[in-house]
């Protein structure tokens, strides 16, 4: 059994929503984002942070990973928040418009200055056009180990806004830049979380965009509510067909016969060598998903 951090289903939670934050702690999500910036309104801000800090202290939400999003340090109320989070202790703070590293090396200088515990980690929203742009250069930051990155979450909302693109069914507008941007995190190592759907009544709509968000590449999807979470859990999770082939490749490569042979064929198909990780990673994916238990 691998110890791979399951993030299927991301679903953000107001934090001024008490009855939200209890809620949580009964949903199948694998993380939680407890949300002090865009599902907040600027009278509820402090309350917001009040709940959501004493929700992440709780240790209320069992196995789920708990992230905090702050809003930005430019804001009113970003030095409070990241002051609070770190106090909180979450698995990570979410930083919402990330357009440059210069921003992911201020906040590490925030970090150390606070004393942040090390456990905590940066996730960072790339929601901008400048983003887009500058997409190598923040995936680069993960290097620094300063910087705490292990993770991108697309906000395709924000880039709607900002580049007047359409969010039609299929994305077409934003897939080169969807899958830059997938491509920079792969290139250093980091987690990548699709943006959200927005038709709450659309189940099936989700579902279908799910998939898209697998094939595409990405570990998992961001929600906003809880009739999401099934079209996520279940679209991110290898079908049983997909881990009884990749069972056989596994398996088949294993044969003293074929130890020296660089393709080989399964059930009709070719298999590279370069295939048994994909395979593997299909079992490891689904043992994960079965030990979990949804």
């Amino acid at each position: 059994m691998s110890d791979l951090r399951l993030r299927r289903s991301v679903l953000y939670m107001p934090g001024s929503n008490p009855r939200a934050l209890e809620k949580a702690k009964t949903l199948p999500a694998d993380s939680l984002i407890l949300d002090l910036e865009d599902a907040v309104g600027p009278e509820e801000k402090e309350l917001a942070r009040e709940q959501v800090c004493a929700a992440a202290r709780s240790g209320a939400y069992g196995d789920r990973e708990i992230i905090i999003r702050v809003n930005a340090p430019q804001t009113p109320w970003g030095d409070a928040d990241l002051r609070a989070a770190i106090e909180a202790c979450p698995d990570a703070i979410l930083m919402p418009k990330v357009s440059s590293p210069a921003v992911l090396e201020s906040i590490a200088d925030h970090l150390e200055a606070l004393d942040a515990p090390p456990e905590i980690k940066i996730w960072a929203m790339i929601e901008t056009p400048a983003a887009i742009l500058n997409i190598q250069k923040i995936a680069a930051a993960r290097r620094d180990p300063r910087t705490r990155l292990t993770c991108f979450v697309l906000g395709t909302n924000d880039l709607a806004k900002d580049t007047w693109a359409q969010l039609v069914p299929g994305r077409v507008p934003m897939l080169p830049w969807i899958m830059f941007t997938l491509a920079a995190a792969r290139a250093e190592g980091l987690t990548i979380l699709d943006g959200v759907w927005n038709d709450i009544g659309d189940v099936e709509g989700c579902r279908v965009e799910c998939r898209q968000s697998r094939d595409l590449g990405f570990d998992g999807k961001t929600l906003i509510h809880p009739n999401q979470l099934e079209p996520a859990n279940t679209s991110f999770a290898p079908t049983e067909e997909e881990v009884r082939r990749a069972r056989l490749v596994i398996e088949a490569f294993d044969l003293p016969e074929n130890a020296k042979r660089g393709a080989i064929k399964v059930e009709g198909r070719m298999y590279e060598r370069q295939h048994i990780g994909m395979a593997k990673r299909a079992v490891v994916w689904s043992e994960a998903i079965a030990a979990k238990g949804h």
